[in-house]
């Protein structure tokens, strides 16, 4: 199987500007390819592993992937899918959000310098900031008319009906600019396909059209499906708002929780659309979630690839450990960051570590009230006499029982439970 064909199988195409004569130039031999993002913030999020994962897809088959970086692009704001005007950010934002994404980038794609097809990182900024404004309309602007610009799509959404909002001349360039993208990169490195969203199909062809015109070259376009949930809201969003691959922003444990509850009607669809487990293995975790949907295995497949993809298998690893330990598990064997993933999931308190090194220790019932998860001495006496108290994730039922040193695990945490999911953790200080 081909890399299109296996696109196609997975679900990952909607369109390609000449499919049969994209598919003899793969089979001629390696190609090479690009996909963009506009580095609007200082990391990704799941939306944009779509692309970037179809380029290590081409990567494993042979062909020479680059992932752009809109330090121009970004400046502007792409129009489509949007109903107004992006905010404009400044030069030095985008160039500290493209610094930022590299390491993000380099879990994905292999930039292996040593291999023929290694993955290579640029910026639009770099020759745009030298190009002038006349010399871009002399050169650009000429091959396009403006009837063209307005009938695609991420204009034709902004004008007329309601939008009083309209769109600036700003956006309206957009597709010009990133046509120039295509056009730059075919010129110096000899690329030949472009990939995105369906989303980005008049972009795209802006760049296939302008590389035909300047340079009289065919080049090609191919498009994936914007992939929302099967409830129709958009993938990607969680009730805490986007999933970030900086783990600053989203932890990994949230990271994997937010693959391990995806929707039944959706996890065979992403296991398809995002890891690179073969045709096999899918169809095999297919059969066992259509005939048991309850034992989510297709779920923790999902999870623990994405995760690993994302964030390695040690933190994967922390992540699934720190998850049995939030539904009841032991602490035996847990490692210090996983311990640390599940501090910071539940609220906190702080106490001084003198306070359990003295002969009488801290009481259990001062400690619950402490850390929140008790209202006052009376009622956590009460909480521990029957039995809803757990320290460690074991049962205390003792009302003399006094938390001290040996509680502690890696001199920091002690982990409190009341009842089965009301946690909080003590940070000893």
């Amino acid at each position: 199987m081909n890399i299109l064909e296996d696109l196609q199988w997975r679900g990952l195409y909607t369109d390609c500007t000449a499919l049969e004569e994209l598919t003899k130039r793969l089979e001629e031999g390696p190609i090479t390819l690009y996909a963009g993002f506009d580095p609007t913030a200082d990391s990704l999020h799941v939306g944009n592993l779509v692309p970037l994962i179809a380029l290590r897809r081409f990567q494993n088959y042979g062909h020479k992937p680059i992932v752009l970086a809109g330090g121009a692009t970004g400046s502007i704001g792409d129009p489509s899918g949007k109903k107004a005007e992006r905010q404009l950010l400044t030069k030095e934002l985008l160039a500290h959000n493209v610094a930022s994404v590299k390491k993000q980038l380099a879990h994905i794609l292999d930039f292996n310098d040593d291999i023929d097809n290694t993955a290579r990182l640029v910026d639009n900024a770099d020759w745009f900031a030298p190009l002038g404004y006349i010399d871009f309309l002399r050169d650009v602007g000429k091959y396009f008319t403006v009837n063209s610009m307005i009938a695609k799509e991420s204009v034709k959404s902004r004008l007329g009906g309601d939008n009083e909002a309209g769109i600036s001349y700003t956006e309206f360039s957009y597709m010009l600019i990133q046509g120039y993208d295509f056009f730059h990169l075919n010129d110096s490195y000899n690329c030949e396909l472009q990939i995105g969203g369906s989303d980005q199909w008049g972009n795209i062809t802006v760049g296939t059209e302008l590389t035909r015109k300047k340079a009289s070259k065919s080049v090609y376009g191919l498009t994936f499906p914007l992939i929302t949930n099967a409830d129709g809201s958009k993938f990607g969003k969680s009730v805490d708002g986007a999933i970030w691959l900086d783990p600053a922003r989203t932890s990994v444990y949230r990271f994997y929780q937010f693959f391990i509850n995806v929707d039944d009607r959706d996890v065979i669809n992403f296991l398809k659309f995002f890891t690179f487990l073969d045709h096999e293995v899918i169809s095999e975790l297919e059969a066992k979630h259509n005939g048991n949907p309850g034992a989510r295995e297709a779920h923790r497949a999902l999870a623990f690839e994405m995760t690993k993809l994302v964030h390695g298998e040690e933190a994967t690893n922390d992540a699934i450990n720190a998850s049995k330990i939030l539904f009841g598990g032991g602490l035996e064997g847990i490692s210090e960051n996983a311990l640390a993933q599940v501090a910071s999931e539940v609220p906190s308190a702080r106490i001084a570590g003198t306070d359990l090194e003295s002969e009488d220790g801290l009481s259990i019932l001062d400690a619950l009230v402490n850390a929140g998860l008790s209202q006052s001495r009376k009622t956590a006496k009460k909480d521990v006499q029957g039995g809803g108290v757990n320290v460690n994730n074991e049962r205390v039922q003792d009302l003399s029982y006094r938390l001290t040193s040996e509680d502690v695990h890696y001199g920091k945490y002690i982990l409190l439970r009341r009842g089965k999911k009301n946690y909080a953790a003590l940070i000893v200080e």
